[in-house]
């Protein structure tokens, strides 16, 4: 009894710590998980291949939930293994593609099935547990899961739209080598940004994401104290859109095709690592 599933990357349009409600775009970048079911109950091991160093913390309590959810937690143990070309703990969404895949593996080594939306909250409820986030990240979550754009009520866990992604465009993330992980985030620094975030939020219902994600991203570097350079690089360099990427340190910039290349250097000037994606407008799902 055991099951793989994959779910994709996400980054952020208007982040929710501060308001409550965000909005966020999937992309290709990817976690698989694979889950075998165990005789050992409640012994759940787990293993990050490509970041051996993290903790299994947040794997261990969506299994946990999800064998909750169905009353076998008495039943079951498991064994995870994770891989992922998702970056951990720069602000690109690693928490919601890995409880994303390993909720929905799970279910599936369970012989079971759920509404998407379920899946994703047994995630969200995970990270909870994991103390991996402040607002539950429902909008990665949703974007993650089902691809394209998501704009959420965090708090209520409403989805509240989903936007198809524009063709003939890409994503470039500047990627530093030092972590920042959410549940550190200093909140009472948050507090005085919430009316430029709301109106970065607005803008985002209307369609406006281009808008919405450079602002958001200035508004936040300044709260948390980022040097803003990066972004205004590669705005000069002809992206559409460029801004901090969650609680940092990465920087997101949205390109179209042709000027990829001018915006990547401009990106490269950067101490950090480039890393090329597309949107993504696939759903998780189980891997045959």
């Amino acid at each position: 009894m055991s099951a793989k599933a994959v779910a994709h990357g996400a980054a952020t349009i208007v982040n929710a710590i501060a308001l409550g409600k965000g909005a966020a775009l999937g992309v290709d970048l990817w976690t698989k998980a694979e889950v075998q079911l165990t005789e050992e109950p409640l012994i759940i091991q787990g293993e990050i291949e490509s970041d051996p160093s993290e903790s299994i913390l947040l794997i261990q309590k969506t299994v946990t939930r999800v064998f909750r959810y169905f009353g076998v937690d008495s039943h079951f143990g498991a064994k995870v293994r994770t891989t992922s070309n998702i970056p951990i703990a720069r602000g690109l969404k690693s928490s919601s593609a890995a409880s994303n895949a390993v909720a929905l593996a799970t279910v599936a080594a369970l012989k079971k099935e759920l509404d998407d939306l379920v899946v994703v909250n047994l995630g969200v409820d995970a990270a909870f547990d994991a103390k991996v986030t402040v607002t539950g990240a429902f909008d990665d979550a949703c974007a993650s899961y089902f691809g394209g754009v998501a704009i959420t009520d965090n708090e209520k866990r409403k989805l509240l739209q989903r936007r198809p992604l524009p063709e003939g465009l890409r994503v470039l993330f500047h990627v530093p080598s030092e972590k920042a992980y959410t549940a550190a985030t200093d909140m009472t620094r948050l507090s005085m940004i919430k009316p430029f975030v709301q109106s970065a939020f607005e803008e985002a219902e209307k369609g406006n994401l281009w808008m919405a994600l450079t602002t958001n991203g200035t508004v936040y570097s300044t709260a948390l104290g980022y040097d803003n350079s990066v972004a205004t690089d590669a705005l000069r360099a002809g992206a559409l859109a460029a801004g901090l990427c969650g609680k940092g340190p990465a920087v997101t910039a949205v390109v179209e095709d042709e000027r990829v290349d001018e915006v990547k250097a401009a990106l490269q000037r950067h101490e950090g690592e480039v890393i090329e994606a597309h949107f993504n407008s696939e759903k998780a799902r189980i891997v045959t």
